[in-house]
C-alpha cells in the first residue's frame, strides 16, 4: 500500500465515524517527517478516541501497523504515526490552537475523495 493510499484509508475511516473537517496534506516535499498528514476533528474526547481507534483498526485490517501512538490519554489530540503517514485527531479547541494547516501551509492539500 502506498503512503497516499494509507492516508486516504485513514481519512475514510475517520469519515465513516463522522469525523469533521478531514484534511490530507502532502508534506513530503517540505519535510522529512512524513509523506502525508491526515488531520481531523472529533466532537468530544470520546469521539476523538473513537476516531483514532477506527483508524488503527481499519489500517490494521489492511495490513498496516501503527508505529507509535501519542496522546491517547489526552482529551484533545491523538497522534498515530504510520512512518510515512501521520494521523492527527483533535478536539475542536486543540485543532484551532495548534493550527497545523497553517504550520504546514507549504504542503499540498490532497483531495480525500470521501463524503463528509
Amino acid at each position: 500500500m502506498t503512503s497516499l493510499e494509507c492516508a486516504k484509508l485513514a481519512a475514510k475511516a475517520i469519515s465513516d465515524k463522522k469525523g469533521l473537517n478531514i484534511k490530507i496534506i502532502r508534506v513530503e516535499d517540505v519535510s522529512v517527517i512524513a509523506d502525508y498528514f491526515v488531520i481531523a476533528t472529533g466532537t468530544s474526547s470520546t469521539h476523538v478516541k473513537a476516531l483514532a481507534d477506527e483508524v488503527e483498526f481499519k489500517l490494521s485490517e489492511a495490513g498496516v501497523s501503527v508505529s507509535h501512538i501519542e496522546g491517547y490519554r489526552s482529551n484533545s489530540w491523538i497522534l498515530l504515526d504510520y512512518i510515512d503517514v501521520i494521523v492527527h485527531v483533535f478536539s475542536d479547541e486543540a485543532r484551532e490552537y495548534y493550527d497545523l494547516e497553517r504550520l504546514w501551509q507549504d504542503g499540498e492539500i490532497i483531495e480525500a475523495e470521501i463524503e463528509e
